[in-house]
């Protein structure tokens, strides 16, 4: 199912609306266990990700999403689970890390790759928010683990949030070099942020983005 949906709708849609343009495709995990940590400014997020990976890792992509929102009632819920395949997260404060990220931690250690947005929810069109360090806690044990920081611009014009109407826009996605892990979490989300504004500058500066 999630293979159909895929193939039948969300590629289509995207090569035919969104006029997207990818830098440093090569970059893109072609094997798990890895993390794409991603800016967030569009439901059409996860699924532009997911609709870069090969066909053949779908059932090992999964997006990492608020449980609050996408378990709010059986039929998204339903979708989410079964057909996007995702991890679902309870943000409420108090809960233990250990607990928190137990599925992602399952997940990583059976070779899926994650797809976390560090800034936590959506926000403006291509506003960064701040960077969470929820996903140092969850990479550091993992010893190898590649951190692909990738930087999409456009999306949030195309489906800003709160908008149910999408549009045609031209929109980039720079995938970029993985972020070592350092002990630290702030090293880690500085390196991190550091990788988000280079990417987002080469958005700003070069509108017309060519596929390298």
């Amino acid at each position: 199912m999630k293979l159909l949906f895929f193939v039948l709708i969300v590629r289509p849609l995207v090569l035919l609306l969104l006029g997207l343009n990818v830098v440093h495709r090569e970059r893109l995990p072609r094997q798990g266990p890895a993390i794409l940590a991603a800016n967030h400014n569009s439901h059409l997020d996860t699924m532009v990700l997911m609709s870069l990976m090969p066909l053949r890792l779908l059932p090992k992509v999964r997006p990492v999403a608020a449980a609050d929102y996408f378990l709010s009632n059986r039929w998204l819920a339903w979708f989410s689970l079964n057909v996007i395949g995702i991890i679902p997260l309870t943000r409420l404060s108090g809960v233990r890390k250990e607990v928190l990220f137990e599925a992602c931690h399952q997940a990583l250690e059976s070779g899926h790759i994650l797809i976390i947005f560090p800034e936590g929810s959506r926000g403006a069109p291509e506003v960064m928010q701040p960077l969470k360090k929820g996903l140092h806690h969850l990479a550091k044990p993992h010893q190898g683990l590649r951190v692909i920081p990738v930087v999409m611009h456009g999306l949030g014009k195309a489906l800003p949030k709160g908008d149910p109407v999408l549009v045609p826009f031209n929109c980039d996605v720079v995938v970029g070099e993985d972020v070592p892990m350092a002990d630290d979490a702030e090293v880690f989300m500085l390196q991190l942020k550091s990788a988000f504004m280079e990417q987002i500058e080469r958005c700003m500066t070069r509108p017309q983005l060519q596929e390298d």
